[in-house]
């Protein structure tokens, strides 16, 4: 735990404890670090999976898809729910990931401004999905879908969502256990 709750996790800090599958989060006790039994992971491959109903709403293109214009806003959305654990040293911690182009915000906005969108840390071929959020239907789903397109487009090969909750499953996400996960981890990181 960090001893001063608003002070900044140091960059070589963070983006050294997420190539060894290790990743922080701050609750009412101060700073955690965690890395999971299974690790859930999105398909980049053709197992990604679109939802019928969201393949409608990518026709109607409801947004403009932007990358890294509004970084802190995405986070500080990621944050505004009743239990969050971004707290001022992990916003302060990201955006300094941010400012050093390591961490990324992918964005959905239309005439009223941003409406969702998602953020994480990109190392070597691996992309460490961290959080989203939507103030309109389908936002953060529509910035997932952009982000793999990214990642593909781009050759990574690593999707990390952390841990796999059933809002990520109908995209194909899956787990897998730590071992094969690090092993994995390693291959993409280039440790």
């Amino acid at each position: 735990m960090s001893e001063d709750p608003h002070a900044i996790i140091p960059p070589e800090t963070l983006l050294g404890a997420y190539v060894q599958g290790v990743f922080p989060m701050a609750d009412d006790e101060g700073l955690a670090w965690f890395s999971p039994e299974k690790r859930g992971l999105i398909p980049l491959d053709d197992r990604f999976h679109v939802p019928h109903g969201l393949k409608r709403a990518l026709r109607k293109r409801p947004f403009e898809v932007r990358w890294n214009t509004a970084f802190r806003e995405v986070m500080q959305g990621c944050a505004s729910r009743e239990e969050t654990w971004i707290d001022a040293s992990i916003l302060e911690s990201y955006c300094e990931l941010h400012r050093l182009g390591f961490a990324h915000s992918v964005e959905c906005w239309d005439g009223e401004g941003l409406q969702g969108g998602l953020y994480g840390v990109a190392i070597g071929r691996a992309f460490f999905g961290e959080s989203m959020f939507s103030r309109k239907r389908d936002a953060s789903k529509i910035a997932l879908v952009h982000l793999v397109d990214r990642l593909r487009e781009k050759e990574f090969e690593l999707l990390d969502t952390q841990w796999l909750t059933e809002h990520l499953k109908q995209f194909g996400g899956y787990e897998v256990p730590r071992g094969r996960y690090l092993k994995l981890l390693a291959r993409v990181v280039g440790t």
